[in-house]
């Protein structure tokens, strides 16, 4: 494998970067009146305006001739023809699957010829059954009556996807539901959950492929034991719990029927999976039509990163966009800035989407990188930002990407409201690429040229949140082609997991403990005398 930096397309880009310093965003945008309209670009219900970067027409072609160079086309070709492209695991990455609902046919690993849209088709029909029943009523738990709280437990794909969709869609909420998500192994969590339920009136969800998660079953089984402490029988745990996931036996000694167990496949990842069950709370939520429309959304989205040329796909663009601030202008990290306060959680959504599948240092050929890989992804509402942290993107000395997320017409009639939200958020990206000068006080000069993408929702409903979430899904796909690195892998999480476990054996051991180094043996120790000295 040629390392990326010595290729003919990256050493392109390095002369390009060199020939246009010093040429601010302000200058490209004076240079060509038409400038907006050319780097603008409408798809899958998405407006994208990315006008205010430092590139010319010259940088995206080198850019897309990158794309080319690495091979995105055909690597994304291999993915929706379910090829193993996750090497390490030996796995298909066939999300795309799960959102297609036109019956067409999709083969897993293409070499063992199934097809997968049977079991996909099966497994949506069982959760719109399952979702009706709760919000309808006709579910209740064992004393009769209907359910008002339905507790998510899971961690990490499980948690944060329907988290955020949840969050999102709160406008399409069935009215009777109140819907809890709880992940941390942190008691406070669940306890904070239960303070607030009704054992008679709760359904647990629980997320985990294999039901071993740590995390997860700590969760679980001090939700079950909340149930039969209020004196349900054991037999209730079958009318109060469902579970997502592949190991039934697993299921069925916790006391969930199987026949409330939705599976997902393997080559669903985590971060990849609340187009699976793993939606099921936002089936329940905002009802399977929401479900069904945000895969479509999704959907739409995949048809046009497959179809449209490289250099008029929205994904291949914003993520050579950002291989161009990251490694060539120095940028390391980026900021999601949604002006919609129902996309409060996108940016921790989008913090282990992107930062979990490109955090990587070793390339598909086991070499270590000589370039930068994923940056750092973090955000919050924008407004609340404006107040906060949009300071050090003014003025500080940090060169920080930013995309602004914006929706032409809200759910709510507070039209002043949302003039006030939308103007704000027109006028940040116009700041941060104009900048401002003061003579007399320098404290009040603004470098500008600090670049900006906005992206432009009509209305934020269930299709054109599914065709945002792909569209970042497919832009992290993209830069982990270019750099050479497996995106769908996550060893990285293992090791200290792997750690917790023998500590964990350790606490509250009778003596000092010494095998580990000597800060953590300090640590343990202390912990364990302070248990000690609490009971």
């Amino acid at each position: 494998m040629t390392s990326l930096t010595r290729t003919p397309a990256w050493r392109a880009l390095a002369d390009h970067r060199d020939a246009l310093a010093g040429i601010s965003i302000r200058a490209l945008f004076e240079r060509d009146p038409e400038r907006a309209a050319r780097f603008s670009l409408d798809a899958a219900g998405l407006f994208v305006d990315y006008s205010k970067n430092p590139v010319d027409a010259d940088t995206i072609a080198r850019l897309v001739a990158l794309a080319r160079e690495a091979g995105v086309d055909k690597h994304r070709d291999a993915m929706f023809a379910g090829e193993r492209i996750n090497r390490t695991e030996q796995r298909a990455v066939l999300h795309v699957a799960l959102r297609d609902r036109s019956g067409a046919q999709r083969i897993v690993d293409g070499v063992d010829h199934v097809d997968v849209w049977p079991q996909v088709a099966a497994v949506l029909a069982r959760m719109r059954t399952f979702s009706d029943a709760v919000r309808s009523g006709a579910w209740r738990g064992h004393t009769g009556r209907e359910i008002t709280d339905v507790v998510n437990i899971g961690i990490g794909g499980s948690d944060l996807g329907p988290k955020m969709v949840c969050e999102a869609l709160k406008p399409y909420a069935h009215e009777r539901l109140t819907m809890h998500f709880v992940s941390n192994v942190d008691g406070a969590d669940i306890a904070e959950v239960l303070k607030r339920a009704n054992p008679e009136t709760t359904l647990f969800i629980v997320s985990s492929k294999t039901f071993t998660t740590r995390e997860t079953l700590a969760n679980a089984h001090t939700a079950r034991a909340w149930l039969l402490a209020s004196g349900a029988p054991e037999a209730a745990i079958a009318k109060h719990f469902a579970a997502v996931s592949t190991n039934a036996d697993a299921v069925a000694t916790f006391g969930i029927d199987t026949a409330n167990m939705f599976e997902f496949w393997d080559w669903v990842g985590g971060r990849y999976s609340l187009w699976s069950a793993i939606g099921l709370p936002i089936a329940i939520m905002a009802g399977m039509d929401a479900f069904e429309q945000l895969l479509d959304g999704a959907h739409a989205m995949d048809r046009h990163f497959a179809d449209a040329p490289l250099e008029r796909n929205l994904p291949v663009l914003l993520a050579m966009i950002g291989i161009w601030h990251q490694n060539f202008l120095g940028a390391t990290s980026q900021l999601i800035a949604p002006y919609d306060n129902y996309l409060h959680r996108l940016p921790a959504y989008l913090q282990q989407l992107d930062m979990e599948s490109n955090g990587k240092s070793v390339t598909l050929g086991g070499e270590r990188v000589d370039y930068a890989t994923g940056p750092v992804i973090w955000g919050e509402p924008g407004t609340n930002g404006q107040h906060a942290f949009f300071q050090l993107l003014h003025q500080g000395t940090a060169i920080i990407p930013t995309d602004f997320i914006v929706c032409m017409r809200p759910h709510h009639t507070l039209d002043a409201h949302h003039d006030i939200l939308v103007a704000n958020c027109f006028a940040q990206s116009e700041a941060l690429m104009n900048g401002s000068r003061s003579v007399d006080e320098p404290h009040r000069n603004f470098e500008g040229n600090r670049p900006t993408n906005t992206i432009c929702i009509d209305m934020l409903d269930p299709a054109s949140l599914g065709a945002l979430i792909a569209l970042y899904e497919h832009k992290v796909f993209v830069q982990g082609v270019v750099w050479q690195i497996n995106s769908f892998d996550q060893w990285g999480v293992e090791l200290g997991k792997k750690l917790a476990v023998a500590i964990e054996r350790e606490l509250a051991a009778p003596g000092p403990v010494s095998s580990h180094d000597g800060s953590t043996n300090q640590l343990i120790n202390r912990y364990n005398a302070r248990r000690r000295a609490a009971t």
